[in-house]
Protein backbone atom coordinates (compact mmCIF):
# COMPACT_ATOMS: atom_id res chain seq x y z
CA UNK A 1 0.00 0.00 0.00
CA UNK A 2 1.03 3.67 0.07
CA UNK A 3 1.93 6.56 2.31
CA UNK A 4 -0.96 9.03 2.12
CA UNK A 5 -0.74 12.56 3.47
CA UNK A 6 -4.03 14.31 4.21
CA UNK A 7 -4.01 18.09 4.10
CA UNK A 8 -6.77 19.40 6.39
CA UNK A 9 -7.84 23.04 6.10
CA UNK A 10 -10.29 25.30 7.88
CA UNK A 11 -13.59 24.21 6.40
CA UNK A 12 -16.37 22.98 8.68
CA UNK A 13 -16.05 19.74 6.72
CA UNK A 14 -12.83 19.07 8.63
CA UNK A 15 -15.12 17.37 11.15
CA UNK A 16 -14.82 14.40 8.76
CA UNK A 17 -11.05 14.14 9.00
CA UNK A 18 -11.15 11.24 11.51
CA UNK A 19 -13.48 9.31 9.18
CA UNK A 20 -11.20 9.94 6.19
CA UNK A 21 -8.17 8.88 8.22
CA UNK A 22 -9.88 5.66 9.30
CA UNK A 23 -11.09 4.85 5.79
CA UNK A 24 -7.65 5.27 4.24
CA UNK A 25 -5.98 3.35 7.08
CA UNK A 26 -8.51 0.54 6.72
CA UNK A 27 -7.50 0.29 3.04
CA UNK A 28 -3.98 -0.52 4.22
CA UNK A 29 -2.34 2.86 3.76
CA UNK A 30 0.00 4.57 6.19
CA UNK A 31 -1.70 7.89 6.87
CA UNK A 32 -0.54 11.22 8.28
CA UNK A 33 -2.39 14.53 8.50
CA UNK A 34 -0.89 17.99 8.08
CA UNK A 35 -3.42 20.44 9.46
CA UNK A 36 -3.78 24.19 9.46
CA UNK A 37 -4.57 25.80 12.78
CA UNK A 38 -8.06 26.62 11.52
CA UNK A 39 -8.67 22.95 10.69
CA UNK A 40 -8.16 21.73 14.26
CA UNK A 41 -11.06 23.90 15.40
CA UNK A 42 -13.28 21.28 13.77
CA UNK A 43 -11.67 18.01 14.92
CA UNK A 44 -9.66 16.89 17.93
CA UNK A 45 -6.14 15.70 17.04
CA UNK A 46 -6.14 13.71 20.29
CA UNK A 47 -8.87 11.48 18.81
CA UNK A 48 -6.32 10.13 16.31
CA UNK A 49 -3.21 8.03 16.93
CA UNK A 50 -0.28 9.80 18.53
CA UNK A 51 1.89 11.53 15.95
CA UNK A 52 -0.70 11.27 13.20
CA UNK A 53 -1.42 15.01 13.08
CA UNK A 54 1.31 17.53 12.20
CA UNK A 55 0.61 21.17 13.01
CA UNK A 56 2.49 24.39 12.39
CA UNK A 57 4.09 24.22 15.85
CA UNK A 58 5.69 20.91 14.84
CA UNK A 59 7.50 22.51 11.91
CA UNK A 60 10.28 24.11 13.93
CA UNK A 61 11.44 22.20 17.00
CA UNK A 62 13.73 23.66 19.66
CA UNK A 63 14.59 27.27 20.34
CA UNK A 64 16.97 27.73 17.42
CA UNK A 65 17.73 26.09 14.11
CA UNK A 66 20.40 23.42 14.23
CA UNK A 67 22.26 22.47 11.08
CA UNK A 68 21.04 19.18 9.60
CA UNK A 69 17.86 19.28 11.67
CA UNK A 70 14.96 17.83 9.67
CA UNK A 71 12.67 20.28 7.87
CA UNK A 72 9.22 18.88 8.53
CA UNK A 73 7.47 19.96 5.32
CA UNK A 74 10.30 18.52 3.24
CA UNK A 75 10.28 15.27 5.22
CA UNK A 76 6.53 14.96 4.71
CA UNK A 77 6.97 15.50 0.97
CA UNK A 78 9.61 12.77 0.88
CA UNK A 79 7.45 10.39 2.90
CA UNK A 80 4.17 10.76 1.06
CA UNK A 81 3.21 8.92 -2.11
CA UNK A 82 0.03 10.98 -2.48
CA UNK A 83 -1.26 14.26 -1.07
CA UNK A 84 -5.01 14.57 -0.57
CA UNK A 85 -6.26 18.00 0.44
CA UNK A 86 -9.64 17.35 1.98
CA UNK A 87 -11.38 19.50 2.87
CA UNK A 88 -9.77 22.22 0.78
CA UNK A 89 -11.17 25.58 1.85
CA UNK A 90 -11.33 28.73 -0.27
CA UNK A 91 -8.44 30.39 1.55
CA UNK A 92 -5.99 27.53 1.04
CA UNK A 93 -7.16 27.01 -2.55
CA UNK A 94 -6.16 30.60 -3.29
CA UNK A 95 -2.77 30.09 -1.64
CA UNK A 96 -2.08 26.95 -3.66
CA UNK A 97 -2.99 28.68 -6.91
CA UNK A 98 -0.50 31.51 -6.44
CA UNK A 99 2.23 29.63 -4.57
CA UNK A 100 1.92 31.17 -1.11
CA UNK A 101 3.45 29.02 1.60
CA UNK A 102 2.84 30.51 5.04
CA UNK A 103 2.14 27.33 7.02
CA UNK A 104 3.31 23.74 7.07
CA UNK A 105 0.58 22.49 4.75
CA UNK A 106 1.20 25.06 2.02
CA UNK A 107 4.95 24.54 2.36
CA UNK A 108 4.38 20.84 1.61
CA UNK A 109 2.43 21.87 -1.49
CA UNK A 110 5.16 24.25 -2.65
CA UNK A 111 7.84 21.58 -2.09
CA UNK A 112 5.74 18.78 -3.62
CA UNK A 113 7.23 16.47 -6.24
CA UNK A 114 4.88 17.15 -9.14
CA UNK A 115 5.38 13.62 -10.45
CA UNK A 116 3.36 12.35 -7.47
CA UNK A 117 -0.44 12.47 -7.36
CA UNK A 118 -2.50 15.11 -5.60
CA UNK A 119 -6.22 14.93 -4.89
CA UNK A 120 -8.21 18.09 -4.17
CA UNK A 121 -11.61 17.88 -2.49
CA UNK A 122 -12.91 21.44 -2.11
CA UNK A 123 -15.49 22.36 0.53
CA UNK A 124 -16.78 25.86 1.20
CA UNK A 125 -19.86 28.08 1.38
CA UNK A 126 -21.98 27.96 -1.78
CA UNK A 127 -21.36 31.62 -2.58
CA UNK A 128 -17.61 31.13 -2.13
CA UNK A 129 -17.83 28.18 -4.51
CA UNK A 130 -19.66 30.29 -7.10
CA UNK A 131 -17.16 33.15 -6.90
CA UNK A 132 -15.14 33.59 -10.13
CA UNK A 133 -11.89 33.24 -8.19
CA UNK A 134 -12.69 29.59 -7.41
CA UNK A 135 -12.70 28.43 -11.02
CA UNK A 136 -9.75 30.67 -11.81
CA UNK A 137 -7.71 29.11 -9.01
CA UNK A 138 -8.66 25.53 -9.90
CA UNK A 139 -7.74 26.10 -13.54
CA UNK A 140 -4.40 27.64 -12.52
CA UNK A 141 -3.58 24.60 -10.38
CA UNK A 142 -4.67 22.29 -13.19
CA UNK A 143 -2.37 24.08 -15.64
CA UNK A 144 0.54 23.64 -13.24
CA UNK A 145 -0.32 19.93 -13.07
CA UNK A 146 -0.26 19.40 -16.81
CA UNK A 147 -3.87 20.12 -17.73
CA UNK A 148 -3.25 23.21 -19.81
CA UNK A 149 -5.78 24.98 -22.05
CA UNK A 150 -8.88 23.81 -20.18
CA UNK A 151 -11.69 26.14 -21.35
CA UNK A 152 -13.16 28.40 -18.72
CA UNK A 153 -16.72 28.40 -20.06
CA UNK A 154 -17.51 24.76 -19.20
CA UNK A 155 -19.94 23.83 -16.46
CA UNK A 156 -18.48 22.28 -13.33
CA UNK A 157 -18.93 18.65 -14.38
CA UNK A 158 -17.31 19.18 -17.81
CA UNK A 159 -14.54 21.32 -16.35
CA UNK A 160 -13.53 18.73 -13.78
CA UNK A 161 -13.84 15.90 -16.29
CA UNK A 162 -11.39 17.65 -18.62
CA UNK A 163 -8.96 18.49 -15.82
CA UNK A 164 -9.04 14.95 -14.45
CA UNK A 165 -8.59 13.46 -17.91
CA UNK A 166 -5.77 15.74 -19.01
CA UNK A 167 -3.64 15.71 -15.86
CA UNK A 168 -1.82 12.52 -14.94
CA UNK A 169 -1.20 13.70 -11.39
CA UNK A 170 -4.22 15.81 -10.39
CA UNK A 171 -7.70 14.65 -9.45
CA UNK A 172 -10.44 17.06 -8.34
CA UNK A 173 -13.24 15.46 -6.33
CA UNK A 174 -16.12 17.83 -6.85
CA UNK A 175 -18.14 19.15 -3.94
CA UNK A 176 -21.80 18.22 -3.56
CA UNK A 177 -25.00 20.20 -3.26
CA UNK A 178 -26.54 20.07 0.21
CA UNK A 179 -27.68 22.15 3.16
CA UNK A 180 -24.41 23.53 4.46
CA UNK A 181 -23.39 24.14 8.07
CA UNK A 182 -23.92 27.89 7.60
CA UNK A 183 -27.58 27.28 6.75
CA UNK A 184 -27.30 27.99 3.03
CA UNK A 185 -28.30 25.30 0.57
CA UNK A 186 -26.14 24.89 -2.50
CA UNK A 187 -22.96 23.49 -3.98
CA UNK A 188 -19.95 23.36 -1.69
CA UNK A 189 -20.34 20.38 0.62
CA UNK A 190 -17.43 17.97 0.91
CA UNK A 191 -17.71 14.87 -1.25
CA UNK A 192 -18.37 11.57 0.50
CA UNK A 193 -15.37 10.13 2.31
CA UNK A 194 -15.67 6.94 0.26
CA UNK A 195 -15.50 8.94 -2.99
CA UNK A 196 -12.36 10.74 -1.80
CA UNK A 197 -10.77 7.45 -0.78
CA UNK A 198 -11.63 5.96 -4.18
CA UNK A 199 -9.98 8.93 -5.90
CA UNK A 200 -6.84 8.29 -3.86
CA UNK A 201 -6.86 4.63 -4.91
CA UNK A 202 -7.41 5.56 -8.57
CA UNK A 203 -4.56 8.08 -8.58
CA UNK A 204 -2.15 5.72 -6.85
CA UNK A 205 -2.97 3.08 -9.45
CA UNK A 206 -2.52 5.58 -12.27
CA UNK A 207 0.88 6.63 -10.95
CA UNK A 208 2.12 3.08 -10.29
CA UNK A 209 5.08 2.02 -12.45
CA UNK A 210 4.18 -0.19 -15.40
CA UNK A 211 5.24 -3.84 -15.03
Amino acid sequence: MANVLIGATGSVAAVRIPALYETLAAAGHAVKIVATEAAVYFFDPASLPSGAVIRDADEWLGERYQRDAPVVHVELRKWADAFVLAPLDANTLAKLAVGLCDNCLTCVWRAWDTAKPVILAPAMNAFMWQHPFTRRHLRAIAADCGAAHVPGHLDDAALFAQINERSKTLRIVAPVEKRLACGDTGMGGLAEVTDIAQAVADMLQRSAPAV
